[in-house]
């Protein structure tokens, strides 16, 4: 009877999810109804908060130093550990959260890397830097910048995995790619931010020349964040379980029921009655590891290849994108705010307004032009074409780096952002949330996210120093490389759109029967 009953509530729930994937199927993709909205309004903070973070900690450190070591430098170690250490923590964060959100359900985990973020980004503000050394201020903040990194990097595959299991297949990658168009708003309104606070203390630091008052602006610059993580605290925390999420488990626990019938030498497909198997329904079966389910599916080469695919992709991708993006000073020199010269605020308005230049030239349009073109496109295609269009302009910057003009070099920087955005850094994200199967869909991304900050985190620590020594043609020419492998990783891959993971993974285990 338990079978049949799990059968007619397998089928309800497909029916219902299928009448909702029908549902408005005469509007475009991105055109959004309001519960839709609200989803994006809850999921895209944390891609919001991590771009204003990443991108705000350059002019934070440049804060810093006025602070810290007033007409000195930083010591370089401290300052390259400073700007990777939330991308270290992300690692941590994926992981975890992740294979947390698989294992014990999207509800009992989604919000708590929201509370991690707003507790790491009071106790960054916090940093005393009237009490403790110079070196020891760095320390401190770089300790809490790790923690920070840990929530934000747990973002990524519960924002991914939940938005992908609530939103219809026709709509499911436009979806993912207006959630990660928050990272292009993150950037722009930390850049904005830096400029609006310092215009607000050019008299006290510019006029009255207390430069030391910058303390106060890379403090509040850092906990405005604060305002949108508290907006969509209660929201996470409240969100129900998808239908989808607990289909997959009820799933897992009839095939579990028929294994046992199977053990006591029942058939699976033969409807029993209590007394043939004298067994107590009312005992819960118990529910296998989540690792050991893990190993088991991605020990099969056709599901490892994919995961192979989703983690190279996106590592090669990082590598390029934040060794570009972390390291701005090439470009604000070309446009001319490279801040080198002035009293310390002009420097400090100079580079943040050349920053929200280089946002907004490729970054956000980059962003959108995904969202309009993603279900007709496809990832595949549009991973690809973006790959290669990398490769295309890295490859004049490398190439004619020294003899390019000014709007040369501001034009082929601009496209470069733009197919970064309209290209693999929008799909690396939304494959893995739409190829795997709901039981294994946060660890997947997470594995795959861990795997690009990696790329990320070798970039940022790697980039100056090899700059110095092979210069920095020599550093493009290896970006390029990297696009040009990260597209013929792409054909690992299959095409997912209109694709059911789900589904495929019921006809798989159908097979092995």
């Amino acid at each position: 009877m338990s079978g049949q009953a799990a059968g007619s509530n397998d089928t309800r729930q497909r029916a219902a999810l299928e009448e909702y994937e029908q549902s408005g199927e005469g509007r475009p993709p991105f055109i959004l109804t309001y519960a839709e909205v609200k989803l994006l309004g809850i999921a895209g903070v944390g891609f919001f908060l991590d771009a204003y973070d990443l991108f705000i900690i350059n002019p934070v450190s440049t804060m810093l130093q006025y602070r810290l070591y007033p007409g000195g430098t930083m010591p370089a170690n401290l300052q390259g550990l400073l700007k990777a250490s939330a991308n270290i923590g992300s690692v941590i964060g994926q992981f975890l959260f992740g294979y947390c959100a698989d294992a014990f359900g999207r509800k009992a985990i989604y919000g708590k890397e929201l509370m991690l973020i707003i507790i790491a980004t009071i106790l960054c503000i916090s940093t005393p830097t009237g009490s403790l050394s110079p070196n020891g201020c760095l320390i401190y903040l770089t300790i809490f910048r790790i923690l920070l990194g840990v929530g934000v990097g747990g973002d990524y595959p519960m924002s991914a995995s939940v938005t992908s299991d609530r939103a219809t297949i026709r709509k499911r990658g436009t979806m993912l790619a207006y959630i990660f168009a928050n990272q292009g708003w993150g950037s722009f309104v930390g850049s904005l931010v830096t400029i609006v606070v310092l215009a607000c203390y050019k008299h006290v630091m510019n006029d009255e020349d207390e430069t030391s008052k910058v303390d106060g602006v890379w403090r509040i610059v850092i906990g405005l964040s604060l305002i949108p993580a508290f907006g969509t605290l209660y929201q996470r925390l409240t969100l129900p379980e998808s239908t989808r999420y607990k289909k997959s488990q009820e799933a897992d626990v009839v095939e579990q029921d028929d294994l046992e019938k199977e053990k006591m030498g029942v058939k699976a497909d033969v409807h029993a009655t209590e007394s043939d198997l004298n067994v107590d329904r009312g005992a819960s079966v118990p529910k296998k590891s989540h690792v050991l389910e893990v190993i088991k599916y991605f020990s099969e080469w056709r599901h490892l290849k994919i995961l192979i695919g989703t983690c190279s992709c996106w590592f090669l991708l990082d590598v390029a994108f934040y060794g570009i993006n972390l390291n701005t000073n090439v470009v604000l020199s070309e446009i001319g705010y490279a801040g080198n010269t002035g009293t310390p605020w002009e420097k400090l308005f100079k580079v943040a307004t050349g920053n929200i230049i280089i946002t907004a030239l490729g970054f956000v349009p980059g962003y959108y032009v995904t969202v309009l073109t993603i279900e007709k496109l496809g990832r595949k295609t549009i991973q690809v074409m973006g790959f290669l269009m990398e490769a295309l302009f890295l490859g004049i910057l490398a190439g004619k780096f020294h003899s390019l003009s000014t709007a040369a070099f501001i034009i082929n920087f601009t496209l470069l952002q733009f197919f970064f955005n309209f290209g693999a850094n929008a799909t690396t994200y939304c494959y893995p949330a739409e190829v795997f199967p709901t039981r294994y869909r946060a660890f997947a991304h997470g594995m795959s996210a861990a795997c690009g900050k990696t790329g990320a985190i070798i970039s940022a620590l790697v980039f100056n120093s090899l700059t110095d020594k092979i210069g920095t043609p020599a550093v493009l020419w290896i970006f390029f490389g990297c696009s040009i492998l990260g597209a013929a990783c792409t054909f690992l891959l299959p095409e997912v759109a209109g694709r059911d993971p789900d589904a495929v993974l019921e006809e798989e285990l159908r097979e092995q029967q």
